[in-house]
């Protein structure tokens, strides 16, 4: 069988391991976090980077950050993981859900629009398989109504967007706050793990004391207060030395594997492309403000009943192809606060997008060849 993922190792993830145990350090905020915080600072430019035990974490961070509360509207695309908007439930917001693009999952401007109001207070744009979302438009939309905007960039981390002014930005750098998860699924792993960005400098503080369960401890350590204490709101969101080492050892070898899985994502783009002109499913749309970090490659079917009959006709032959996100805002947990607007372009990915296997040691030639009989 060929799974849809299989986590990568580099081989170095235990030695690093540890080395963490063995310098007595292990409750984090040690050397390997400081590693992996400098190295995408320096890397892509980021402000201030803080490890998150979670993608969702980093989400719960930006929400309290934003001051998001009771009474505060926040949008959302409605095709995307449910910790883009449970972050903001927590605090107690109302998410409006937006709808996608008729040719790409990412979230349509002139849709968010549409959409603000006098309470609404975060944009939140979700950079779908790692492409990024128009966001001149959305920082434009934010700028003139005064709006924070928090990317998820879960999917998105070696990507990046060239905007109006032809500069080419990194994703995760553009909004207020962003958040990156290394769970097993995406490019870069720590088993679960992410990563809080703050690009806005009148966040910064405020995200360490909170990242340390509310207290201003990391000053402390540094030696810019004699003592510390309870200061703010927070929680336990810092991960471990143990979680820190392991991705360390994965972004040593960034490049590598990068790479690897960019060329498997264009060989399935070559021999997929005939097929998709004959059997009228769709390839990933890249915008061409867009890079593909190739953390996914989907079709997308005409309808739910062809995808079904691909994904049983794919695992008959061994490959395990999976569909994605289910639509939130028809979900049990909010159909009932949703306004009842229809969203279809939602609607059409979460019944008809399915994704093939890509992880660095997959053979695309026997994921192809199975396709090929099915599709033929």
């Amino acid at each position: 069988m060929v799974n849809f993922n299989k986590p990568y190792l580099t081989g170095l993830e235990t030695d690093y391991i540890k080395r963490a145990v063995r310098s007595g350090k292990i409750s984090g905020n040690g050397l390997f976090t400081k590693k992996c915080q400098q190295f995408f600072e320096e890397r892509y430019g980021f402000r201030k980077c803080l490890l998150t035990t979670s993608c969702t974490d980093a989400l719960e961070m930006a929400a309290i950050l934003t001051g998001v509360g009771s009474g505060d509207e926040v949008i959302v695309p409605s095709y995307t993981f449910v910790s883009s908007a449970l972050a903001f439930v927590r605090q107690g917001a109302k998410i409006v859900f937006c709808d996608s693009y008729r040719d790409n999952p990412n979230i349509d401007p002139t849709e968010i629009e549409r959409l603000v109001t006098p309470r609404t207070k975060v944009i939140v744009p979700v950079h779908y398989a790692g492409v990024a979302c128009d966001m001149d438009a959305i920082m434009d939309i934010a700028n003139r109504y005064n709006l924070f905007v928090v990317e998820d960039a879960a999917q998105a981390i070696d990507s990046f967007y060239t905007g109006r002014d032809g500069v080419r930005r990194p994703l995760g750098s553009i909004g207020h706050l962003a958040a990156f998860s290394f769970h097993e699924t995406k490019n870069i792993i720590s088993g679960e793990g992410g990563m809080l960005v703050v690009n806005d400098p009148r966040f910064i503080r405020r995200a360490e004391i909170i990242w340390e369960k509310g207290t201003n401890r990391a000053e402390f350590f540094r030696g810019e207060v004699n003592k510390y204490g309870w200061v703010d709101t927070g929680s336990s969101f810092l991960p471990s030395e143990i979680v820190a080492a392991f991705l360390w050892a994965q972004l040593e070898n960034l490049n590598e594997i990068q790479a690897k899985r960019r060329s498997i994502w264009e060989f399935y783009r070559e021999h997929l492309s005939p097929f998709a002109a004959r059997r009228s499913f769709a390839l990933p749309d890249i915008p061409i403000y867009a890079t593909n970090n190739a953390h996914m490659f989907y079709l997308v079917f005409s309808d739910l009943a062809q995808r079904s009959d691909f994904i049983a006709a794919m695992k008959a032959r061994d490959v395990q192809c999976v569909f994605h996100y289910l639509s939130l805002h028809s979900s049990p947990f909010y159909a009932d606060k949703h306004d009842g607007r229809t969203l279809p372009n939602c609607d059409r990915f979460a019944n008809c997008l399915v994704r093939l296997p890509l992880f660095y040691e997959l053979d695309p030639e026997i994921v192809m060849r199975a396709a090929s009989e099915v599709l033929s």
